[in-house]
């Protein structure tokens, strides 16, 4: 078993690799876009402020991730990972329930790509459409928290999957 937190701008390539991965080790796909959105369109519907819905997701994410791994469940975490703690929590439920803490960031250095990759996929409410500030892509890209003394893989999504996916297994499998 295992808990893998994914980390990257949006449109980096994370839940591709989330899918990829949790399809050859069966491992449940904790997606944050899926939960956020389903929370402002909830709120939306019933007239309740939204701002504090990214907060209140990831509660709730913490709270599922926990559940799987206590149902046996491998977990995989897609979302970015730019908050301070949020490294820190999932090492600390992986200890927890005694499993292996792994983190693959997908990085892509290519604000065009992404604006692309973010304008044609289906968009969720939660999603970020486009990214028009060179200055804030930058911030963002270079902001995710990474593990401080633990192994962490970063991947050059820039690449077609099949380029770094060894690389990728050989990691989840240490």
């Amino acid at each position: 078993m295992f808990f893998l937190q994914m980390s990257g701008f949006p449109g980096s390539g994370k839940s591709t690799v989330s899918k990829y991965i949790a399809k050859l080790t069966g491992a449940v796909i904790v997606d944050h876009d899926v939960l956020k959105s389903a929370l402002l369109q909830s709120l939306e519907m019933k007239g309740i402020e939204s701002t504090v819905v990214g907060g209140v997701s990831y509660d709730v994410e913490w709270a599922l991730i926990d559940s799987y791994l206590d149902q046996g469940h491998s977990v995989i975490l897609d979302s970015p990972c730019l908050y301070e703690g949020m490294v820190e929590k999932g090492m600390k439920l992986s200890n927890k329930h005694g499993i292996k803490y792994k983190y693959i960031e997908c990085y892509l250095n290519d604000m065009e790509e992404i604006n692309n990759r973010l304008q044609t996929r289906k968009r969720m409410v939660s999603q970020v459409g486009r990214v028009d500030s060179e200055v804030a892509f930058k911030k963002w890209l270079d902001g995710s928290k990474r593990p401080l003394h633990s192994e962490y893989l970063i991947v050059d999504s820039s690449e077609p999957l099949e380029r770094y996916v060894e690389k990728m297994m050989d990691y989840m499998s240490r």
